[in-house]
């Protein structure tokens, strides 16, 4: 059955809306049509190879829809389904796995490098991060597919796939924020706002956001910052001011750029924690000196999905947003269609993009 997809030819070509051939689930699989895909800045990580994934590829990986059809022996979700898609699931036998830290699974993406479709030509389409959310429909293995808690609308619903469980992970997992403590949030785009989101939910007593503009202050107030900061070479100095003169308790740095990380920690309050979430390039280098690393007593982490475990997970989130404590809108910039998708991606290339949602 042919659907319309984004297709990503080539690492560093633009994404061509197509028609591709989509084959009806076997053994293990599901099919689901897709209600909405975010487009989150790991899809443009992939497309211009900064993460490494098969091509030609159909991306997206944070999505969410209503299962069409399932193969045999999946039990778990039936036609007529709304489910959120989880790009990164867990094998539960690997090292990682045995010891608790799903995220980490070696083989959560062992999908990514099968052939899931086809071109209209014939020619084999490997699915993004296991997912291909980008695309009126997708097969993918019944282990990439969550029920969705019922009171969340299934739209807004795809940002709990990736989004919503990184930041929400990033504060609670990873940092482990408590009550009463001082956040900073380095860029506020989709998994930033729900950063902060998640601070306030948390019981931040000050919530510091900080982006490279002006023009996302009122995002980020509304999701819960008291305080916002231009990003400058002097933004540890103003957090740090904010915070009399001690900085931060913890510091969340979501752009994956030298310049943030370095940033982010320098806000960090002596034995402070830095979670880094936002993934740079391998030309991204952060220098450290000893005696500062000695002095200074913080912790810096990296954090994978959030620390996430999605299906324990999903139910804690679909319960604040239903008790509206979590606002899935607030996250989303634009609403496009998917034919909106490689101008998204040149908005996110010229550095004016947030998070755009993709509404079938």
């Amino acid at each position: 059955m042919a659907v319309r997809a984004a297709v990503l030819p080539a690492v560093g070509a633009p994404l061509e809306v197509t028609g591709i051939e989509l084959p009806e689930p076997g053994p293990g699989q599901v099919r689901v049509r897709l209600a909405a895909a975010g487009v989150c800045h790991s899809d443009l990580s992939l497309s211009d190879g900064t993460m490494r994934v098969p091509v030609p590829a159909v991306l997206g990986h944070e999505g969410a829809g209503t299962v069409v059809a399932v193969g045999e022996g999946v039990t778990h979700v039936a036609p007529g389904a709304p489910v959120v898609l989880n790009w990164a699931p867990s094998c539960g036998i690997c090292h990682a796995c045995s010891l608790g830290e799903v995220w980490l699974c070696a083989n959560a993406l062992n999908g990514a490098g099968d052939v899931y479709a086809r071109t209209v030509d014939g020619t084999d389409l490997h699915p993004g991060l296991n997912v291909a959310a980008f695309a009126e429909e997708t097969v993918v293995a019944a282990s990439c597919v969550l029920p969705l808690p019922d009171g969340v609308p299934l739209v807004d619903a795809a940002l709990l796939g990736c989004a919503v469980l990184t930041g929400y992970g990033a504060v609670h997992h990873s940092a482990q924020v408590r009550p009463g403590e001082t956040v900073a949030v380095f860029g506020v785009g989709g998994v930033g706002l729900a950063a902060v989101q998640a601070a306030r939910i948390a019981g931040a007593a000050r919530i510091v956001a900080v982006d490279v503009g002006p023009d996302k202050e009122e995002l980020a107030r509304g999701a819960g910052a008291t305080d916002y900061v231009v990003a400058s070479e002097n933004t540890a100095r103003e957090i740090r001011a904010l915070t009399s003169k001690q900085g931060v308790d913890v510091s969340v740095e979501c752009v994956g750029r030298a310049v943030s990380i370095r940033a982010a920690w320098d806000a960090t309050r002596r034995g402070g924690r830095t979670t880094v979430v936002g993934i740079g390039g391998k030309d991204q280098q952060v220098t450290f000196n000893a005696l500062e690393i000695f002095h200074w007593g913080r912790t810096l982490s990296g954090c994978v999905y959030g620390n996430s475990d999605p299906a324990r997970d999903l139910p804690v989130l679909a319960e604040h947003v239903r008790a509206g404590r979590l606002d899935l809108g607030a996250l989303v910039t634009e609403r496009i269609a998917l034919e909106g998708i490689p101008a998204a991606f040149e908005n996110m290339l010229a550095g004016k993009g947030g998070r755009a949602l993709v509404v079938f």
